[in-house]
């Protein structure tokens, strides 16, 4: 009964109206000492880490410009070699395993589908049965994503869709949410593990989901967009994949047999952009 009843009053809410209101705040030429007021007071209420960021909270001249912040240089070290998979965020680990029959796990006693997910059933029959990661990304975290080998970017899909909030009550309590919400896929091949997807979904206040290697942003009115490149995009392991203008999960897949997932990992394990989670099957790193 909660279950229906929390999702039938998720989806009455005006998600994509407040999400836009929520975006478009925060990059909005309001007075500085606005957009000064709101990070001050995102850090204290969240426990944001600023150390790291590129600049001071004071130097951004919006609240949007703080929440996609870039790292100081060197601050996250690429653990491993080339054979060794790196974290494309920093995130809680949400969910992790193999996806038997296509299936991943949402949440205990709940599933939903690679080709749902995907939009397309030749793209989830690609990574059926390889391991898979999903990473939850909090609002104290740093929101720009990176690639987690080597390799080139063969393609991307955009699949518009709902913006059900992605934390845990979201999750536990919408039946296929990331099924459900926006999302971006960004396709990877000819690296170290073969093909691999990055998935990056939407939620409720993420004004946009922008690309780095093409002029894609996500929540602008648009319809199913599916392209596949002639010219493939090289990209080294680490380097930007796209940001988050305001934070939501990113959902990473494997083919069948590729890698490995570092024993370490667990439900609610803490991960950084470049530390090591996985490894290239029968590589030693």
């Amino acid at each position: 009964m909660l279950d229906s009843s929390l999702t039938r009053l998720l989806s009455l809410l005006p998600k994509s109206a407040l999400s836009r209101a929520v975006g478009a705040a925060a990059r909005s030429g309001m007075p500085a000492l606005v957009h000064q007021a709101a990070m001050r007071a995102f850090v204290r209420g969240f426990g944001v880490e600023t150390a790291e960021a590129e600049l001071g909270v004071s130097e951004y001249a919006t609240f949007q410009e703080f929440f996609t912040r870039r790292l100081k240089a060197g601050a996250r070290p690429l653990e491993g070699d080339e054979s060794t998979v790196a974290s494309p965020v920093d995130a809680r680990v949400a969910a992790l395993g193999i996806a038997e029959e296509g299936k991943l796990v949402q949440a205990k006693g709940s599933e939903y589908s690679l080709a749902t997910l995907l939009n397309d059933p030749l793209d989830g029959r690609t990574f059926e049965g390889g391991a898979y990661l999903t990473l939850y990304l909090s609002p104290r975290d740093y929101h720009r994503i990176h690639a987690p080998l080597s390799g080139e970017i063969e393609g991307y899909s955009y699949i518009p869709g709902e913006l059900y909030p992605v934390n845990a009550l979201g999750v536990r309590w919408v039946p296929e949410l990331f099924c459900s919400n926006e999302r971006l896929v960004t396709f990877l091949g000819r690296g170290p593990a073969g093909k691999v997807a990055v998935v990056k979904v939407g939620a409720m206040c993420v004004g946009r989901i922008r690309a780095s290697y093409d002029d894609v942003v996500t929540h602008a009115g648009r319809g199913v967009s599916r392209r596949r490149y002639e010219r493939t995009v090289p990209i080294k392991r680490g380097e930007e994949l796209g940001v988050f203008e305001l934070g939501s999960t990113v959902i990473l897949l494997f083919e069948r047999g590729r890698v490995v997932l570092e024993p370490s990992l667990a439900e609610g394990s803490r991960v950084r952009v470049g530390q090591a989670i996985a490894r290239v099957a029968g590589e030693t790193g």
